[in-house]
């Protein structure tokens, strides 16, 4: 695991957007049987989730989001030095999503614009990088923007990937300044890379034909593509099981913090029992363990800005936190920071 130290930088402000559109897990009563609607409500935890339309790119949320943060922190779009965009589907593959973003936003021709791609662990990654940036001497400020429309990626005759995904864009800014330490975990096992991927993708390892585009039944009676996303959920669940408490366990050593001084736990929303399995095991009251999971499903690499603006929008934060996040890759991280008067936005629909 890569252990990462920084001094003086963090998260000045966060903004979240979601689409206006709620899909319930009951709506998907033609595909789940009333037993795995009961299993994905109580057990994963997913009651509803939000849906982009096909107007609606990753793009567009975090768009979105970074305008509302800019506004309401008197934020100059222009002093932004660095621009890092996180997603798994970008607007296009040529060119870079960051650009335009960079453009759209009016940020200077001087900002440094780059796209990256990562899983539910994206979010870590994505702020190990800001704050890299931000500890440089020529830097002061890094705009994250994290999104996805993987919704847009899914099978609707797959219950191991539909029920699971929504939608969700986020902008976090961070830049120097009285923010005390701040210590990141951050590892990946590409062994069993493939337990999520999607088949093909032009000039890819599997390139995009005619037959890409035909749904083919799994023996688990689960319908796909090779442009739609694949998952075993099995994989995963042993993953994140077994790796989560590990890399918590990790970052607090590598702190010398203990449980008793977080103030707040941000741990990525992709199964509840997950998440209060490894509370339990932590010894963590439930009232610092946030959740949105039966709202907005598993928002990927999005899911902890989204939560932290859905369950604390509206309110300046100053209390120390550790995320967590894990996923596609298969990767992880965590890391423990100071919100100091961070203002949290309140969440925004389009």
């Amino acid at each position: 695991m890569s252990k990462i130290h920084f001094k003086d930088v963090g998260i000045r402000a966060i903004s979240a957007c979601v689409p206006k559109t709620i899909e319930r897990t009951r709506d998907l009563s033609y595909l789940l049987s009333e037993k795995e609607i009961g299993n994905l409500e109580n057990v994963v935890g997913i009651k509803e989730k939000r849906i982009s339309s096909d107007e609606i790119c990753s793009s567009d949320l975090c768009f979105a989001s970074a305008k509302k943060l800019l506004a309401e922190n008197d934020v100059n779009p222009e002093s932004i030095d660095v621009l890092l965009f996180m997603s798994k589907t970008p607007d296009y593959v040529v060119p870079t999503t960051s650009t335009l973003l960079q453009e759209r936003l009016g940020l200077s021709h001087q900002a440094f614009c780059l796209d990256l791609r990562a899983g539910c662990s994206g979010y870590i990654q994505a702020l190990s990088l800001a704050f890299m940036y931000a500890s440089l001497p020529e830097i002061n400020r890094v705009l994250v923007l994290n999104g996805d429309t993987l919704s847009r990626c899914m099978s609707k005759h797959d219950k191991s990937t539909t029920p699971i995904f929504g939608d969700a864009g986020a902008a976090t800014l961070v830049e120097k300044g009285n923010y005390g330490e701040s210590w990141f975990d951050i590892g990946s096992d590409g062994s069993d890379a493939l337990a999520i991927h999607i088949p093909a993708s032009l000039g890819g390892r599997k390139d995009i034909s005619k037959d890409s585009f035909v749904e083919k039944t799994d023996e688990n009676g689960n319908s796909r593509s090779d442009v739609q996303m694949y998952m075993n959920g099995m994989n995963v669940f042993s993953f994140a099981i077994s790796t989560v408490p590990k890399t918590i366990k990790s970052v607090l050593e590598y702190s010398g913090l203990t449980s008793d001084d977080i103030g707040i736990w941000l741990l990525h929303q992709a199964n509840s029992f997950i998440n209060k399995t490894i509370a339990k095991k932590m010894k963590i009251q439930s009232e610092k363990v946030l959740m949105n999971i039966d709202r907005f499903g598993n928002t990927t690499h999005a899911s902890i800005p989204l939560l932290i603006s859905s369950e604390r929008g509206g309110k300046r934060l100053s209390e120390r936190c550790l995320m967590a996040g894990f996923g596609s890759g298969l990767s992880w991280g965590s890391a423990i920071l100071n919100f100091t008067d961070t203002n949290i936005s309140e969440l925004i629909e389009i």
